[in-house]
């Protein structure tokens, strides 16, 4: 049985989250299908372009993507203290970039004088939409929904473009985050459509590394702000130099024509995580099928299931091998 979707996110445990969405039929609806031989290459853009624009609608940030053929992963951050820093009419202006709003929300942002309990009225339905604009849910919605009316509109047809609603895995620490990260940006490695990461289009990689040769970090990405994160504002608790040579190792490890390995002098972010080499390409070429439901270490898994109310931690014995 599928567990709620209230029951997958815990903001209290962690802010980072991965999500799949997959087309209908795991057709070959966003690249080259190859019974027709038709190309719907141009649908990864789509999906890449409406996913970065939303970046500076919602309260919530991206940390890695991949758009594939059939299929898209997205690692998101979800800023809550962010979300409670805009005033009213932020919170509004923003949402009126997405949707209409309300006849009084539309008045407030005009700048029309409003009576008091119209003005209380209005106060409450920007609390509603601050909550949906931290929201992993309305944030898929708003991304999934888009681009199947766009397709359909291409093809001249209705029903369904995605399989169902997406699916979602909390990461609960920096060992769960980082494997996510890699085994998402190494997607189109993996499924051998490049042949290295700064080759992998529509990805986060991609983007990450093309800043990097500029001395900068992606804009539309969370940063990466370092080891020592105590006192610092937000991001990535990793060294962006460090993860761009884990991942280029990592790719060239896992590649089809070849016996990978990692050398027993590894990468800097594996030695802290205390991940072993071995397990690292385990996780960042099988997370998805090793992990079906939260990942992170033993203890910060049992507090995610108590506040969650699950009974089982279903993950508990392949966290506790792979995460050390």
């Amino acid at each position: 049985m599928a567990v709620a979707r209230k029951r997958q996110i815990s903001l209290i445990d962690t802010p980072y989250y991965h999500c799949i969405s997959r087309c209908v039929r795991r057709a070959f609806l966003c690249g080259e299908d190859k019974v027709t031989g038709r190309s719907f290459e141009h649908r990864r853009a789509w999906v890449e372009d409406k996913l970065l624009s939303l970046v500076d609608i919602f309260s919530i940030d991206v940390c890695a993507y991949a758009v594939m053929s059939n299929h898209s992963h997205l690692v998101l951050f979800v800023d809550e203290e962010k979300a409670k820093s805009w005033s009213t009419a932020e919170v509004i202006h923003r949402w009126h970039r997405l949707f209409k709003g309300t006849l009084l929300t539309q008045q407030y942002s005009r700048g029309d004088a409003l009576i008091e309990p119209l003005q209380a009225m209005v106060e409450q339905t920007a609390q509603v939409y601050r909550q949906r604009l931290t929201d992993i849910s309305w944030f898929m919605r708003v991304l999934n929904e888009g681009i199947a009316r766009q397709a359909n509109r291409e093809d001249n047809c209705t029903g369904c473009f995605w399989e169902g609603r997406f699916k979602s895995q909390a990461l609960l620490d920096e060992a769960a985050i980082i494997a996510c990260m890699a085994y998402v940006d190494l997607n189109p490695v993996r499924a051998k459509i490049a042949t290295t990461p700064e080759q992998s289009d529509y990805t986060s990689i991609k983007q990450r590394i093309k800043a990097a040769v500029q001395g900068k970090q992606a804009e539309k990405l969370l940063t990466f702000i370092g080891n020592e994160h105590k006192n610092q504002p937000k991001g990535l608790p990793f060294n962006i130099d460090d993860y761009l040579e884990l991942i280029d190792l990592t790719g060239r490890c896992i590649r089809a024509d070849k016996c990978g390995y990692i050398e027993e002098n590894q990468p800097k972010i594996l030695h802290r995580l205390n991940i072993s080499a071995e397990n690292w390409l385990t996780l960042t070429t099988q997370f998805t099928n090793k992990f079906h439901g939260a990942v992170g270490h033993a203890e910060v898994l049992s507090d995610f299931c108590q506040h969650q109310a699950l009974h089982r931690r279903t993950t508990l014995a392949v966290c506790n091998k792979l995460l050390a």
